[in-house]
């Protein structure tokens, strides 16, 4: 039976550890017993306040018909309406002591009164939560961890307190980080991978004069979504990029000498997340994609900002590491928290962050999903302050990632495409996030007519199993599984979750500077950025005419005032895990959402609310 949105935020471990837990999380193995007198510093993550009421706050901000759209909230509302309550935080502290039989002084509340850390001996940490410690290693050469990949179980009065401890059943790490490379499973650009075909400057104006099937370039997109933008507000907008992915800003200036003459010599502001640097060595494709088609579709009239993550220990979740950069309250309620998140909340917001990269498979799993549920939650507090956070929707169909994992019916994941129930992705499953497939033009095809899902790659889309489906999205998606929805064996998909992706936009195959040469590159992780910009021109309308940024734009996208906002997508499927996935089909689908957007509608719909 799907949970309800605040008992999706409000999970706990007591019904989930235990015997039930017994797989040792992919990518690690057991090195021995942990030393019982040792110690481990033992971090309660507290419930927090009002989480159940989330939706219907940011309901109350971003609903076409609310009487307080676009009044978004400050920061410190938003901290001060989620803090955990006094009973939350006595409870779990009165358990400790009395447990642990600690001084009161050892028992230590964080600043933001969120988390109680208390060090605690290894024999102690297994007493207290019933579990066994052991120490791993990872797939990265001198990576170790102690946890209790068993589970663990707390008292039930205690439970419902906490969301999870830490150091237990949860390990970030390598393989969580999906990016432009074979062997961590990116959502990115199709047929990077395999090494993209360079196209010789000399024959680059001929293939574009050949049509915008063959090559996508800013014209060709400007005449897909007939975006016609002058800025006027100088508004802020994000690209985040992880880890290893850099860009050069001489392949910036080779793709502007060809497309953009007037952002010759620019390059996005830095803003460095745990010392992120981009003008390191590192994989080329993914920021040089982003960070050109935004900059390009943008223009130098909008500010373009490049959040650079950096991943100074495999044990932090890149996820983590960009939410603590932008709420500082994050940085304790962070399952990793002490393992080296400096930035916390010192980090300048911005009105739009795209997002091309997936870190976690969307399962129920003890060791996942409490703590992507609380991501997910913080990712909605901060739109709840305005911002819009965009993602892509992955490349691997109704599989999880380009390694087509599918769920297998003992609980495991298993890659290269078996037959098996479909595995959503996060972050783009996250319900406080605007998830976007791929198309492309159909061959032969002008850019009047409504392009197709794309066929060089399997567009991810599908149904969340850890969130379920929202009020703002209901009526498109039960009139999709009503009408148009294959009749796949029970538990092949989660009818009742969250449905993804909402929009669309090209991911193929688009034209870049990468490497000191044109490629051809793409995948939903083009697609992202290409409607992030559409969002930033949105907001510079809205700003020019004194009004807020969009901030969470999902209820408004389902609406009725937005219904001739996009261009209906109806011909394509997104197929995985040995089935023909979903079929587009008129009105949303789980392949290309809402559609193609058309930006002038678009922008008007929002000029027209308050």
């Amino acid at each position: 039976m799907p949970l309800s949105l605040g008992r999706v935020f409000l999970f706990h471990f007591l019904a989930l550890v235990g015997a039930a837990v017994s797989a040792i999380p992919s990518g690690w193995a057991i090195q021995r017993r942990a030393d019982p007198e040792s110690f481990i510093p033992l971090r309660f993550s507290l419930v927090q306040s009002n989480l159940d009421k989330l939706e219907s706050y940011l309901l109350d901000v971003a609903d076409p018909l609310s009487p307080n759209y676009g009044r978004h909230w400050s920061p410190a509302q938003v901290k001060e309406t989620f803090r955990p309550s006094d009973e939350t935080i006595d409870t779990v502290h009165s358990w400790l002591k009395e447990e642990l039989e600690y001084a009161e002084e050892k028992i230590k509340l964080s600043p933001n009164r969120d988390l109680i850390q208390v060090n605690v001996s290894v024999a102690e940490a297994e007493r207290l939560l019933k579990a066994e410690y052991y120490v791993y290693s990872g797939e990265v050469e001198g990576d170790l961890r102690v946890g209790c990949h068993g589970g663990y179980t707390l008292p039930e009065h205690v439970s419902q307190h906490v969301d999870f401890v830490w150091p237990t059943v949860y390990f970030a790490g390598p393989q969580k980080h999906s990016r432009r490379s074979a062997t961590l499973n990116p959502s990115v650009a199709f047929g990077r991978e395999g090494g993209a075909s360079k196209i010789p400057i000399e024959n680059l104006a001929s293939l574009a004069e050949s049509g915008c099937d063959t090559a996508v370039t800013l014209d060709c997109l400007r005449a897909l979504y007939n975006f016609d933008f002058t800025p006027v507000s100088g508004g802020v907008n994000t690209v985040a990029e992880f880890d290893a992915e850099v860009y050069r800003p001489s392949d910036l200036n080779l793709f502007f000498q060809s497309f953009r003459t007037d952002q010759l010599n620019n390059t996005p502001t830095l803003i460095s997340v745990e010392g992120g640097n981009p003008n390191v060595s590192g994989d080329l494709g993914e920021a040089s994609l982003d960070i050109e088609l935004m900059m390009g579709l943008l223009g130098p009239g909008q500010n373009l900002s490049l959040y650079q993550v950096a991943q100074p220990s495999s044990s932090l979740d890149p996820t983590d590491e960009l939410l603590a950069a932008l709420d500082g309250s994050y940085c304790a309620v962070s399952p990793v928290s002490g393992e080296g998140i400096t930035d916390c909340g010192n980090k300048p917001r911005t009105n739009v962050i795209s997002i091309s990269y997936h870190f976690n498979p969307d399962i129920i799993d003890p060791s996942i999903s409490p703590v992507v549920q609380r991501q997910c939650a913080e990712f909605g507090k901060l739109a709840l302050t305005g911002l819009t956070f965009v993602a892509s929707s992955g490349d691997g169909g109704v599989a999880y990632s380009q390694s087509h994992l599918c769920l297998q019916g003992n609980g495991t994941l298993v890659s290269g495409n078996p037959k098996g129930a479909f595995v959503a992705q996060l972050p783009a499953s996250c319900p406080f996030i605007t998830a976007v497939g791929a198309t492309s033009v159909e061959t032969g095809a002008t850019t009047d007519q409504v392009e197709r899902s794309t066929t060089d790659f399997p567009s991810g889309g599908g149904f969340s199993n850890n969130f379920p489906r929202p009020t703002w999205q209901d009526a498109a998606v039960q009139n999709y599984i009503d009408n148009f929805a294959p009749q796949y064996a029970p538990g092949t998909f989660n009818k009742s979750g969250r449905a993804y992706p909402d929009v669309a936009a090209n991911g193929w195959p688009l034209v870049i500077a990468e490497g000191g040469g044109f490629v051809h590159s793409g995948g939903t992780s083009a697609s992202a950025p290409i409607f992030a910009s559409i969002v930033a021109a949105v907001n510079d309308a809205r700003i020019a005419a004194g009004k807020s940024p969009v901030g969470f734009i999902n209820p408004a996208l389902y609406s009725d005032a937005f219904a001739g906002a996009f261009n209906d997508v109806v011909v394509g499927s997104n197929p995985g895990c040995q089935t023909n996935g979903f079929p587009a089909a008129p009105g949303w689908d789980p392949v290309s959402g809402l559609g193609t957007p058309n930006f002038a509608k678009l922008r008007d719909a929002f000029l027209a609310l308050p």
